[in-house]
């Protein structure tokens, strides 16, 4: 099979790069949960959509056309627009999650030792803990003071910002550590940012405490954070700098968090682009699936599920029933990416299953691991279907699985929306470098995405 850079003509060459240069601005720019929904919201206003909760206040009616938004705790987002027939008939859903891994601040994480200061984190989600460290890091997050007060933080990703990271042993004194495994070359514990060491001139302090002291002024005088508010504060160590073109001919894109930001842009442009469907098009980005989709903003709450009730109360007669009959009878992509080739690790692949770069938007019938364990399993009836929307709208498509039977394995939301009895499957984006700090996609399968995603929205019935 051909490329999808075989296939383009001039004219979709330069869209597809000019639709890669919106998305490394949307990856540079919104690197946490909150930034995702921030900006999700503000392209959602400019392309004419209105908060739910508007429509709740007045007891609004909504009508087929209407655009609609919803947002949960400013970490999951979902769009709607009401299509021609009624929402108990069905949705055409993209959902996607917008958390990657990274490093998480601990409640208490400030401490001194021997003139450097340095702050304690969690890695969240899995990585390889030695990929994270000798990196520049930039800190992203909100702290919440106890009167109320708000403190938004972004340092590191102005060229002006200072940046922090984590320090690795030198090779010249490492012989004991090249002996250990690469789980445990670099412990969790080890994961700490250095972020300071210039001591503060007060003699009043203890010797101990002087580097930290002048932090703590730091933070108090440049952004009115105090110690203890840390205790109420959600701070992410990230990479910084902005994603950037890969390759001497410029066919892919570097950056961090492509799992699965990339899946959860192409789908959020999809779907704002989609005037007047026949069945109302639908799209979830959701918080934690990194680590199980579990808690208020994780795709296993009940806030997708409600706001489809709100949406039903304003545009039909709400019933429960309705509103199962509604899930049920929708169809959905579980846009999350692929593990993409490697020719430098080939063994772990079954080559006539797997993610290619280059190759157009994945359809994964299942991921899990070993026999399946986990998996959302998709019906043949619902790929059939896909098959021939995707030859209709031209869009270039591979299948795989996610390695060899016995090599490992993962998972998506899609078994989470399948348990609501409605039909699932994943798509998405090869990636290489999966989960480490810099992740590798191709243009190409960027811009393919987005093609297939607004091709599901406006054609499967």
């Amino acid at each position: 099979m051909k490329t999808v850079w075989e296939k383009y003509q001039d004219s979709m060459m330069q869209e597809c790069f000019q639709f890669n240069e919106s998305y490394k601005q949307f990856i540079s720019a919104c690197k946490t949960e909150r930034e995702c929904v921030k900006e999700g919201v503000r392209l959602a206003k400019a392309a004419g959509y209105t908060d739910i909760q508007e429509y709740i206040a007045g007891r609004k009616e909504a009508k087929p056309g209407e655009k609609i938004y919803a947002v949960n705790m400013e970490k999951d987002l979902c769009l709607f627009v009401l299509g021609k027939k009624p929402l108990s008939e069905g949705m055409n859903i993209l959902g996607a999650h917008i958390d990657s891994p990274r490093l998480d601040i601990k409640q208490k994480p400030l401490y001194e030792d021997h003139g450097l200061v340095l702050m304690d984190t969690h890695y969240y989600g899995g990585v390889k803990k030695y990929q994270w460290v000798a990196l520049p890091m930039a800190l992203h997050g909100v702290v919440f003071k106890k009167d109320g007060t708000r403190v938004d933080l972004c340092i590191g990703e102005d060229p002006k910002d200072p940046v922090v990271g984590i320090s690795d042993l030198l090779i010249h004194l490492s012989a004991d550590q090249m002996k250990k495994t690469a789980a445990t070359v670099v412990e969790g514990e080890d994961l700490n940012v250095l972020v300071g060491s210039i001591p503060t001139a007060s003699k009043e302090e203890k010797e101990s405490d002087r580097v930290k002291s002048a932090i703590l002024k730091l933070l108090k005088e440049q952004y009115d954070i105090e110690e203890e508010d840390f205790i109420s504060a959600e701070l992410e160590i990230v990479p910084a700098g902005e994603a950037r073109d890969y390759g001497l001919d410029r066919s892919m894109v570097i950056g961090y968090g492509h799992d699965d930001r990339v899946c959860a842009y192409t789908s959020l442009m999809a779907t704002l682009q989609i005037e007047m469907p026949q069945r109302t098009a639908c799209c979830i980005l959701v918080d934690k699936e990194e680590v199980g989709s579990n808690g208020a903003t994780g795709m296993h709450s009940r806030f997708f599920e409600n706001m489809v009730a709100e949406l039903m109360n304003c545009t039909e007669d709400y019933s429960e029933l309705k509103l199962r009959r509604a899930l049920a009878a929708s169809k959905m992509l579980s846009s999350d990416v692929s593990a993409g080739y490697d020719p430098n690790y080939p063994s772990v692949n079954e080559m006539k299953n797997t993610a290619f770069l280059g190759m157009g938007i994945c359809f994964n019938k299942y991921t899990g691991s070993r026999g399946k364990s986990g998996c959302n399993d998709a019906n043949p009836e619902l790929i059939a279907e896909l098959r021939a929307c995707m030859e209709e709208a031209e869009v270039q498509f591979q299948t795989a699985e996610l390695g060899r039977v016995d090599q490992g394995g993962g998972g998506t939301i899609a078994y989470i929306l399948a348990n609501m009895n409605m039909q699932v499957i994943d798509a998405g984006i090869a990636v290489q470098n999966m989960h480490a700090p810099w992740e590798v996609v191709s243009k190409a399968d960027v811009y393919e995405a987005y093609r297939a995603y607004a091709a599901f929205l406006s054609k499967i019935q």
